[in-house]
């Protein structure tokens, strides 16, 4: 989970600089193709945690049912 949590804290401080109002063009788009590639290891890293709860889930007999989650 550490490369989940390193780009949740990446895509942060990238957020924060881009709301900036006096970004440069080119800085921000550098900031938003970084962010993208943040997003991607953060979603893999997300999927990764979901099929490991769903294989826990069905391996203690439980019945797998699908919630929305409210963080």
């Amino acid at each position: 989970m550490a490369a989940f949590e390193q780009a949740l804290q990446q895509l942060e401080s990238i957020v924060e600089e881009l709301e900036r109002p006096s970004i440069p063009l080119d800085r921000a788009l550098v900031l938003f193709e970084q962010g993208i590639e943040h997003l991607r290891v953060a979603t893999e890293d997300l999927g990764r945690a979901e099929q490991s709860v769903k294989v826990l889930v069905a391996r203690a007999g439980g019945v797998l049912t699908v919630q929305e989650f409210d963080a």
